[in-house]
C-alpha cells in the first residue's frame, strides 16, 4: 500500500511538472507572437535625409544611365541610316546598269530580225558572182527589199511617206528646191529621199521638190492634175 501510493504521489509531481512546461511553452509563444505583432506593426522609422554628396552621386548615375541610353539609339540608328546608304548605293548602282544595259541592247530584237535580210543580201551577192541575167538579181534583190518592208512595217509599225502629188507638210517634208506651177496649194513635185514616220512620229524627213503656186490657181478652184499643171509650167518656163 506504501508503495502504490509513494508511485501515485511520483505520478502526480510528473503531471505537475508537465502541465507547468505546458502552460509556460504556451506562455512564451503568446509572447513571440505579441512581439512580432508588435513589430509588424511598428511603423519604420524614417529614413536619414541624403546629404549633398549622395545625391549629388545620384543625380550623375542618372544622368550617366540617360548618357548610355542616348548612346545606345544613336549606335542603332547610325546603323540603320549606314545599311539604308548601302542600299540605296546599291540600287542606284543597279538602276544605273540597267540603264546602260537597255541603252546598249535595245536593238537587240531589230537586229536579229535584220539578220534574214542580211543572209539573203550575202545569197544574192554569191548569186551575182556567177549570174548571167541581170534581171533574175534585181529580182532577188527585189524581193529581199520587199520582204525587209514588210517586216519592219508590220512588227515594228516603221512606215514610209512621200510621193508625188502629195500636199507638202512642212512638218513632214524638207524642202530641197522648189518650182513654179499651176496649183492652188504647195504640192509635192519630186521626192528625193523618202520619209519614214516610227507609228505616228517623224524620225526621218522626206527630202522632196515642191511645185509652188504661181497664182494662176485658186484655192477654190477645181486642182487640175500636176503633170498638166507642170506642163504648162514648163511652157511658160520656155517662152520666158
Amino acid at each position: 500500500m506504501s508503495e502504490n501510493n509513494e508511485e501515485k504521489k511520483e505520478q502526480k509531481a510528473e503531471d505537475k511538472t508537465a502541465a507547468q512546461k505546458n502552460e509556460a511553452e504556451s506562455t512564451a509563444k503568446e509572447n513571440q507572437s505579441s512581439e512580432k505583432k508588435a513589430d509588424s506593426e511598428k511603423k519604420p522609422e524614417p529614413a536619414a535625409p541624403k546629404t549633398d554628396l549622395e545625391l549629388a552621386n545620384d543625380k550623375i548615375a542618372d544622368l550617366e544611365k540617360q548618357v548610355a541610353d542616348l548612346t545606345k539609339d544613336r549606335d542603332s540608328y547610325k546603323d540603320q541610316f549606314l545599311r539604308r546608304v548601302a542600299d540605296f548605293d546599291n540600287y542606284r548602282k543597279r538602276m544605273i546598269q540597267e540603264k546602260q544595259d537597255a541603252f546598249d541592247y535595245a536593238n537587240t530584237n531589230l537586229l536579229k530580225d535584220l539578220l534574214d535580210s542580211l543572209d539573203n543580201f550575202d545569197r544574192t551577192v554569191e548569186a551575182a558572182k556567177t549570174a548571167t541575167d541581170a534581171k533574175s538579181v534585181a529580182d532577188g534583190i527585189s524581193i529581199i527589199n520587199k520582204s525587209l518592208v514588210s517586216m519592219l512595217e508590220n512588227k515594228y509599225n516603221l512606215v514610209a511617206y512621200g510621193k508625188a502629188g502629195e500636199e507638202f507638210n512642212p512638218d513632214e517634208h524638207e524642202a530641197i528646191s522648189s518650182v513654179k506651177g499651176s496649183v492652188a496649194e504647195p504640192v509635192l513635185k519630186e521626192v528625193y529621199l523618202k520619209g519614214y514616220k516610227l507609228k505616228d512620229r517623224v524620225i526621218r524627213h522626206a527630202k522632196v521638190m515642191v511645185t509652188m503656186p504661181d497664182g494662176t490657181v485658186k484655192a477654190e478652184d477645181k486642182k487640175e492634175p500636176e503633170s498638166k499643171a507642170d506642163g504648162k509650167s514648163d511652157k511658160d518656163s520656155e517662152k520666158k
